[in-house]
């Protein structure tokens, strides 16, 4: 969502005659759109905010000054506290009106004006807004914006508000939109996902969601985040018959206790968790499950944890995303009082951690000497000769770019890869002849 929202604003500075620059250095104007699930992203902000009074401005520049704004969660909840703790920084905007960025600007350059705006619910989607797209084969599509099921270590509802659904019609039109702009993949967005059209239509609507959009044309459709409480027979289902529908799906577990699951509010018990897999891998054989655990929530005792660390090696992921609990002021679990020592904690999560990646690795074994589709991104961060894209499990693969093409010529198709290495965290093959196609 917070690429989404950035690249709103993104299209909102170009609308106003801005271009995008690579560097900080070149900037006149620096948005920072901002997270707070996670304590390390509140210290990160401060510190790089602070720093931009060091950046010396551009030669040639027509501002006096450059002009700082801070949007996201973390300027809908600290607000005027931001311009208070910042004196360099200008403008403060939150997650419900994206759309006041470009006249805070303008009172900022003209004015000198510092300002906040957060309101404390939004009027429309951000998709009313112009956008540019980080990628021109690939776009986000929100279904929803908000949350209401108060995990209690989350401050996700606080700061992006109660669940709101777009109408249907308005997300089939903008899909539609896309395929016919040439966009390749889509993927559904929602705190959420899984209770869309419950606050619009009295019950959830997601699966006709997935069927609209997949009538579009769409080559490849996604979904983030579906919450196990809402995942139903009918959305499963979907894996086994819809054409578009990728064979990968995030389903955050949490924890494998069902004492911290209910200590978490999260509403399901590993049992009904240990169910949806069973049906997943019945609907769609082959569907690659990642999941988010978190380690360490007040109260986990070494049984708790040993149910969390079982039901990973059960399970088999091929992606965990782990986390140190990390306290969010203003959620109920931060009141919780808990004397577990830090190193037993990090103990708990470094031996998580050691079964993730050995899990993993196995799961990508059974691509191995396999021919994947891939859909290419750009080249390898480490190696401007390899491309790198993602197959339909949402598998990192690099490959030599063939002989006489450049990665221009293949950013945004498809590649057949036959895959030779199966790592960890990627797979790396060669390109099959004549494979190159959109």
């Amino acid at each position: 969502m917070n690429k989404h929202d950035s690249e709103r604003v993104a299209g909102m500075l170009e609308s106003m005659g801005a271009v995008s620059v690579d560097s900080i250095e070149e900037a006149d104007i620096v948005v920072f759109m901002t997270c707070c699930v996670r304590e390390a992203a509140d210290t990160r902000l401060y510190g790089q905010v602070a720093s931009m009074k060091n950046v010396p401005l551009r030669s040639g520049t027509p501002l006096d000054k450059r002009i700082v704004a801070v949007g996201g969660c973390i300027g809908q909840r600290d607000g005027q506290k931001l311009l208070d703790a910042l004196p360099h920084l200008d403008v403060v905007f939150g997650t419900h009106n994206i759309g006041s960025l470009p006249h805070l600007l303008s009172a900022s350059v003209n004015e000198g004006k510092r300002d906040v705006e957060v309101l404390d619910a939004s009027s429309s989607f951000p998709t009313d807004l112009p956008s540019h797209r980080e990628h021109s084969w690939a776009a986000w599509l929100p279904i929803t914006i908000g949350c209401n099921n108060f995990c209690t270590y989350c401050i996700v509802p606080y700061v992006r508000g109660r669940e709101k659904s777009r109408a249907l019609e308005d997300i089939v039109a903008e899909a539609q939109r896309y395929v016919d702009a040439g966009v390749k993949e889509i993927t559904l967005l929602g705190q959420n996902v899984n209770s869309y059209g419950r606050d619009l239509y009295g019950i959830p609507r997601f699966a006709e969601v997935l069927d609209a959009v997949d009538a579009t044309g769409i080559k490849r459709l996604r979904f983030a985040t579906s919450h196990p409480k809402d995942l139903t027979d009918e959305v499963i289902a979907k894996f086994g018959t819809l054409r578009s529908l990728m064979p990968a799906l995030h389903l955050p577990v949490q924890s494998g206790s069902n004492a911290i699951l209910a200590s978490m509010n999260r509403r399901y018990t590993k049992e009904h968790y240990r169910g949806l897999v069973d049906k997943l891998r019945r609907a769609c054989p082959d569907i690659a499950l990642s999941t988010d655990v978190i380690v360490g929530f007040p109260g986990e005792t070494d049984k708790d944890f040993e149910d969390t660390y079982r039901l990973v090696e059960e399970i088999g992921y091929h992606q965990v995303f782990t986390f140190i609990y990390s306290k969010r002021e203003g959620t109920p679990a931060a009141k919780i009082d808990d004397p577990t020592p830090h190193e037993v904690i990090q103990k708990r999560f470094d031996r998580l951690v050691e079964a993730v990646q050995d899990h993993a690795w196995k799961a990508n074994q059974a691509d191995l000497s396999t021919t994947v589709e891939v859909l290419v991104e750009g080249s390898s961060k480490r190696d401007s000769s390899l491309l790198a894209g993602k197959t339909p499990k949402n598998q990192t693969v690099h490959a030599s770019i063939p002989s006489g093409l450049s990665i221009e010529d293949l950013r945004g198709r498809f590649v057949d890869v036959k895959i030779d290495q199966a790592k960890t965290w990627y797979l790396s093959g060669e390109v099959v002849d004549g494979s190159i196609h959109d």
